[in-house]
């Protein structure tokens, strides 16, 4: 057969490998930065200036440049942006890196299409961009791994289906018959992202010329779409894709071939089938259907299975040739990253099962565990695969071996002062937040004892991080000198056989699985099949069984304050550090309710878009917070945490006490919700929206001046200080929050609760 020439295009695959290197520092920074503030909440008021005489700043002192900043550096923006700088821009244009050099070599042909690759390539990229600049704005959904409003999602969109069309028009030119184990998961990969992304980000926007939107689901609902989401975000955006350039790069590493075939096989469509069902371990105790929860954990344990099938056909790749890890740095890091994909899929399922999700879930033992995996599986595998293509790509040797091996032992190091302080601190947690005396009173109620004594591990794992940035750090010295002494190669040569036509119908005597492999439109398909069922079996009956979510009829809508309040609770990312949920255990009851008081239902959460039952606790919770302090606390609560609570390492939020409230789009939102979403706004209500809200916002004022005469002393000051520029308190956006936080959990509070029919 006639052999032909072609080229393999290195252009692509160099831009994705730059984008990898810069945002993996970004990232990395910003999750330091995150760390820091955890011990030192006071950076902000550090670098922009404070009117605390005890804390040094780096200007002179006034408040009003923190103010400017309107909570641009508040721990809830920069978390969510280091967990969407990691997964979205380091991992995945990791992925893209490793997937456009690989998918080449694997089909023996050129992308589909040169163009299509650089439409995706900035797409993608403004995309990230796009994230970092809105969410420093506070413009999010707070919906965890899914914060990007919805032209971001768009985009998001968009990139992704133009990267398939790519993907698959490759897979269709190829010149090789039967698809390599890593091009399944790719494909794997694709349809699950897609479909995963599309459910969990459907939405309307208040307007097509605003950013704000609301999620069509509620409540509980929304909390099962979102976890089946978020579980499998970790399955297909950090697991799957990376397992594809694992069987690619480790083998190419090692000289070795793959250990087995078969393994292969039952590792790609078991974990593709399992993953999907898992999702709603995230929810264990809370006010989701038990028989969901059941689920989830039952398949989150079988997971381990196929993970330690794939980890063990990693490893036991490298049979006959662990000699060269001793001495390749590439091999260091895919052989911990390997075993770190071991760990954290061994780990998962065990923090599934309800007697350990009772003690770990909201704690930092979920953080640490999460971190072996981003730290030890996504990162080490984008660093093995950077150490890789560099010298492949720019034909030179490494520049410094030596450099190399700094940065694989300064990261396993900070991965152990990372995960091993988060372990320590998270059983602490858990066991404090538990314990009883005899007299049956909490032995620490005051939530901030439980807040210091695990300071020093916040301290350590900060130290952990910065070994893992100065690692980065070093490869990118390492990189920079590679590619000065060596000569990038745009276009490598490249020549096979053309792939000789015959038909899609299975062969006699062909193996199942090979008859698959060879026809990719098949492969896809089934590919798709499975991984849709776990999503169909959980996600249908709850979103159409009005039943699963029984209405209470003493909780009803939010007013236009309260709306307007949870708006900016969600825009702050207050959800990053307190969860509104009270599981069905006696220390959460005494704790956040008393001792008559009552866990979370679901009919409580039937107007939240989105939900906020949140996923970390570094705050106490709030959904029990109405009526337990005066609004003058949560006003000066709001301005510096430190005077109501002291050592208290939450942020300041002054901003909400300059800021006039915008009640523009307040009536507009009412109207979305109840033309949208049914909830049950009269029309009186809608067209008096503005006199409510003035009337809601008069009674907290009066209620804050009564209780505190310096705060209201300290407004009048300012009001003769600005004249006619000055705005009453009651416009400010401090008082919608405070409207919001008091209306938490008061309409269960009521003596008769009855739950209305739900035909």
């Amino acid at each position: 057969m006639e052999t032909q020439q072609f080229k393999y295009d290195n252009n692509i695959v160099r831009a994705f490998l730059y984008a990898t290197i810069a945002f993996g520092l970004v990232g990395f920074l910003l999750g330091l930065t995150a760390a820091l503030m955890l011990f030192y909440p006071e950076l902000p008021e550090f670098l922009f200036g404070t009117d605390d005489i005890t804390i040094k700043s780096l200007t002179s002192g006034n408040i009003q440049g923190l103010i400017n900043t309107q909570g641009a550096m508040g721990f809830g923006r920069i978390r969510m942006l280091h967990t969407s700088a990691v997964i979205f821009a380091f991992v995945c244009n990791s992925f893209f890196c490793g997937a456009y050099y690989s998918m080449q070599r694997l089909l023996k042909t050129r992308m589909y299409s040169d163009t299509l690759s650089w439409i995706h390539f900035w797409t993608w990229q403004i995309m990230i961009v796009s994230v970092v600049i809105t969410f420093l704005m506070g413009i999010n959904t707070s919906k965890e791994y899914a914060e990007h409003e919805w032209p971001i999602d768009i985009l998001i969109t968009v990139s992704w289906v133009i990267f398939g069309i790519n993907m698959f028009g490759t897979i269709a030119k190829r010149r090789v018959r039967h698809l390599y184990v890593a091009i399944w998961f790719y494909m794997g990969t694709w349809l699950a992202v897609a479909m995963l992304h599309i459910f969990n980000n459907l939405e309307v926007p208040l307007s097509f010329t605003t950013w704000k939107s609301y999620s069509i689901y509620a409540g509980a609902k929304d909390a099962l779409v979102q976890w089946w989401y978020g579980h499998n975000a970790v399955a297909f955006v950090l697991t799957t894709p990376v397992l594809g350039l694992m069987y690619y790069f480790l083998p190419k590493a090692a000289d070795r071939p793959v250990f087995s075939y078969k393994l292969s096989i039952i590792h790609f469509w078991s974990l593709i089938f399992v993953y999907l069902w898992a999702g709603p371990h995230h929810l264990q105790y809370t006010a989701l259907p038990a028989w969901a929860q059941a689920v989830g954990t039952g398949f989150s344990i079988m997971l381990i299975a196929p993970s330690w099938g794939g980890m063990l056909n990693g490893l036991l790749t490298l049979r006959g040739a662990w000699d060269k890890v001793r001495e390749n740095p590439i091999l260091k890091f895919f052989v911990v990253a390997v075993t770190c994909y071991g760990m954290a899929t061994f780990e998962g399922p065990l923090l599934a099962t309800k007697s350990l999700n009772k003690i770990g879930h909201y704690t930092d033992w979920v953080i640490g565990h999460v971190h072996i995996g981003a730290l030890g599986w996504n990162g080490f595998m984008a660093f093995g695969i950077v150490y890789y293509l560099i010298p492949v790509m720019w034909r030179t040797e490494i520049w410094s071996k030596k450099l190399a091996n700094w940065h694989f032992w300064l990261g396993t190091l900070g991965i152990i002062f990372y995960a091993v302080p988060m372990y320590i601190s998270g059983f602490t947690q858990g066991l404090m937040w538990k314990q009883f005396n005899p007299d049956g009173t909490l032995v620490w109620k005051n939530w901030l004892d439980t807040v210091t004594a695990i300071i020093p591990y916040y301290k350590l794992r900060f130290l952990g991080g910065l070994f893992y940035l100065s690692g980065a750090i070093l490869m990118t010295v390492n990189v920079f000198k590679t590619v000065k002494a060596g000569s990038f190669q745009k276009d490598v040569p490249a020549e096979a056989p053309a792939l000789a036509k015959i038909g899609s119908g299975r062969k006699e005597g062909e193996g199942l699985h090979l008859w698959i492999e060879r026809t990719p439109r098949i492969m896809a398909i089934l590919a798709f099949i499975t991984v849709a069922i776990g999503g169909m079996v959980e996600i249908i009956p709850t979103l159409t069984l009005k039943q699963s979510v029984p209405m209470i009829t003493a909780v009803k809508p939010y007013s236009p304050l309260e709306l307007e309040g949870r708006d900016l609770y969600i825009r702050e990312g207050c959800n990053a550090c307190h969860s509104q949920m009270i599981r069905p255990f006696r220390d959460e009851i005494v704790r956040f309710e008393g001792k008559n008081g009552q866990y979370s239902k679901a009919g409580e959460f039937v107007y939240d878009r989105p939900f906020l039952w949140g996923s970390k606790r570094t705050g106490p919770d709030l959904q029990r917070e109405g009526g337990r302090n005066p609004d003058s606390w949560h006003f000066k609560h709001m301005y510096n945490p430190r005077i109501t609570s002291a050592g208290s390492i939450m942020p300041r939020f002054p901003w909400l006490i300059s800021n006039t409230l915008d009640r523009t789009q307040t009536v507009n939102k009412m109207k979305l919700m109840k033309n949208y979403f049914d909830v049950p706004y009269t029309k009186a209500e809608i067209d008096s929206a503005n006199q409510w809200a003035d009337s809601q916002a008069s009674g907290i004022v009066k209620r804050i001046y009564s209780e505190a005469k310096d705060v209201k002393d300290q407004i009048e000051k300012d009001k003769t200080a600005k004249g006619t520029a000055f705005v009453p308190l009651e416009k400010r956006e401090i008082v919608a929050m405070i409207a919001y936080l008091q209306r938490l959990g008061t309409d269960i509070k009521t003596t008769q609760i009855k739950t209305a029919s739900a035909e």
